[in-house]
């Protein structure tokens, strides 16, 4: 069931679609958050202590430096740089090893992907994950669905920050107003809305708060060219 804010657009653009659709991997196409979520709990017990479910919130979506930043604060070790790069090669040695084991799509999201893409729109993938992991994802979610794809080690920042979304639609040469986003995490959609996109938020791992632009949906089964019409008009600002 589709839940929104706003029910008509005085942007002025005029489109019945998105000119492109900007896609979220974990949690989103993926179910992958819930192997960061374990190779982050491990990780927090090989640094000195368990992860606290409010650390565990505050990671989800994250880039890798935040997640890290956010975990060594809350153990409290001091964030040396030679200390943050050694965690960080053991945490991508583990999600590397997990990631092997195979990825499971999210409900309905290969089909998401399928629908979209027959529609003739331009998509990119804008992950928070780094070039490194996220290639060998690729392979499991097909190439073919994507003109482009951006990665959290191609930007000056991260998620929550704007930087991927906008490089997304740079790439495939349109205007961030024009691009609907998918996003389940509060962090990515908090990213896609400062870059100006409209978003569809499917919440996996963490609820996600309701803001301008923000239209919810239980899953992405089913997600039909009339669904994303309607997302698309009512994500539009308010007047």
């Amino acid at each position: 069931m589709v839940s929104t804010a706003a029910s008509h657009d005085t942007a002025g653009r005029g489109r019945r679609l998105p000119a492109a659709v900007l896609w979220d991997m974990d949690g989103t196409l993926l179910d992958s958050e819930r192997l960061w979520d374990v190779a982050m709990r491990e990780l927090s017990e090989h640094l000195g202590g368990p992860m606290s479910e409010e650390t565990r919130e505050a990671t989800l979506g994250a880039s890798s430096a935040n997640a890290l930043a956010v975990l060594f604060d809350s153990l409290g070790p001091e964030q040396k740089p030679a200390a943050v790069a050694d965690a960080k090669v053991w945490l991508f040695a583990r999600v590397g090893e997990l990631f092997g084991g195979g990825l499971d799509w999210r409900p309905g999201a290969r089909d998401a992907l399928a629908t979209v893409r027959g529609l003739g729109l331009r998509t990119a993938l804008v992950t928070n994950t780094e070039r490194v992991l996220t290639e060998p994802a690729l392979d499991t979610i097909g190439r073919d669905f994507f003109d482009a794809s951006v990665c959290g080690d191609e930007v000056p920042s991260g998620k929550p920050d704007p930087d991927p979304y906008l490089r997304g639609a740079e790439l495939l040469g349109v205007d961030p107003r024009d691009c609907l986003a998918v996003e389940d995490s509060p962090t990515g959609t908090a990213a896609a809305a400062a870059a100006g996109c409209r978003v569809l938020v499917v919440p996996s791992e963490a609820a996600v708060p309701a803001g301008p632009g923000r239209v919810f949906r239980d899953g992405l089964v089913g997600l039909s060219e009339a669904d994303i019409a309607a997302v698309w008009r009512d994500g539009a600002p308010a007047a």
